[in-house]
């Protein structure tokens, strides 16, 4: 079966980060490859379940990679791949851009509840 088709190279990458957690696991990857406990850690308020459903599908769309050491317990290991560190370096230049407007955004969203 095909998979879907793109309207333009922002809609695939729209598609890739989409949804509240991805991106944000991206950031904390890039710092270092962490296992899943440390990932939900550093992202308050992610579930387990929603987690792993999100890693899954970076790791489909080759963003990130999962290694497995064999040990008891098992250990696993998320970290980006080469094209995982391209996409978190893209997504960069939105950070910046949050950072810079990110009191107006609140303040605005505060006023309007």
């Amino acid at each position: 079966m095909p998979g879907p088709d793109f309207l333009c190279g922002l809609d695939a990458g729209v598609d890739v980060v989409g949804g509240k957690w991805k991106a944000l696991i991206l950031w904390t990857l890039s710092v270092q490859p962490r296992r899943t406990g440390e990932i939900r850690r550093e992202l308050e308020g992610v579930s387990e379940k929603v987690l792993i459903q999100q890693l899954r599908e970076l790791e489909r769309d080759g963003i990130v990679t999962r290694t497995v050491h064999e040990q008891v317990p098992p250990k696993v290991v998320y970290s980006l791949t080469p094209r995982g560190v391209e996409l978190d370096r893209a997504l960069a230049a939105l950070g910046e851009w949050g950072e810079r407007h990110r009191a107006h955004i609140s303040a605005v969203r505060r006023s309007t509840r």
